[in-house]
C-alpha cells in the first residue's frame, strides 16, 4: 500500500504541476521524512483515539493502527523516489507513443511504468526495511493484543541477549540481503532490456 499510493503522489507531484492543494500535499508528503518519531507517533495516536470517540473507528489499537501508521510514514519515501525518478523522465517517448494512436492507460502501462519501476522497487524496498525497522512509532499504536517483531526483540533483549534472538537478527539480516541482492538484478535486467529496445529502434530508424 505504501508503494502504491506513494507512486501515486510522485505522479501527481511530477505531472500535474500547480494546482490547489498542491502546496498542502507536498507538505504532508516531505513531513514524515524530517518529523521526529516520537512526534509522528504520538500525533497519529491522538488521531486514532480521535476517531475512535467520533465514528467509532478504529476500534482500539491493534493491527489495524499499526498497519495505517506504517503506510503513513513509509509512503513519503517512495514518493519522493518516484518524483526524483520522473523529474529527469524523457516525456517524448509517452508523446511519440500517443501520437502513433495509444491511449494515455497503455502509454502508461507500456512507457511510463516499466521505466519508473526500478524507482518503485527502490522505494518499495526502502519502505520495507523501515517499517519492518520502526520501534517507535509502533510502540504508539500497537495495543495490548498486538505486537511487531522489532518490538518483541527490543522486549527480548531487555532481559538479555538469547540464542532465539540472535536467530531472529540472522533471519532479518537474510531477509533484507535477499531483498537487496533480487532488487539489483531486477534493475541490472531492465536497464539492459532498456538498451536492448533503444538499439533496436535506432537500428531500426536507419
Amino acid at each position: 500500500m505504501a508503494a502504491i499510493l506513494g507512486t501515486l503522489v510522485g505522479l501527481v507531484l511530477a505531472r500535474f504541476g500547480s494546482f490547489r492543494g498542491r502546496t498542502l500535499l507536498s507538505a504532508l508528503t516531505t513531513a514524515p521524512l524530517v518529523m521526529p518519531e516520537v512526534i509522528t507517533g504520538l500525533s497519529l495516536l491522538l488521531l486514532f483515539v480521535a476517531l475512535e470517540q467520533l465514528i467509532g473507528w478504529p476500534s482500539g489499537r491493534g493491527f489495524t493502527t499499526i498497519a495505517i501508521a506504517h503506510i503513513t510514514f513509509s509512503m513519503s519515501y517512495v514518493a519522493v523516489i518516484v518524483q526524483s525518478r520522473l523529474s529527469g523522465f524523457d516525456e517524448s517517448l509517452e508523446e511519440a507513443a500517443m501520437d502513433l494512436g495509444a491511449r494515455p492507460s497503455r502509454v502508461f502501462r507500456r512507457i511510463t511504468l516499466p521505466l519508473i519501476f526500478p524507482a518503485i522497487l527502490s522505494g518499495w524496498l526502502l519502505a520495507f526495511t523501515l517499517s519492518w525497522d520502526d520501534l517507535v512509532i509502533s510502540q504508539f499504536v500497537a495495543g495490548p493484543g498486538s505486537t511487531t517483531l522489532p518490538m518483541v526483540i527490543f522486549s527480548k533483549v531487555r532481559l538479555g541477549v538469547t540464542p532465539d534472538v540472535n536467530a531472529l537478527a540472522t533471519v532479518m539480516v537474510l531477509v533484507v540481503a535477499t531483498g537487496v541482492v533480487v532488487s539489483a538484478i531486477v534493475m541490472r535486467r531492465q536497464d539492459k532490456k532498456r538498451q536492448r529496445e533503444v538499439q533496436m529502434a535506432l537500428a531500426s530508424g536507419d
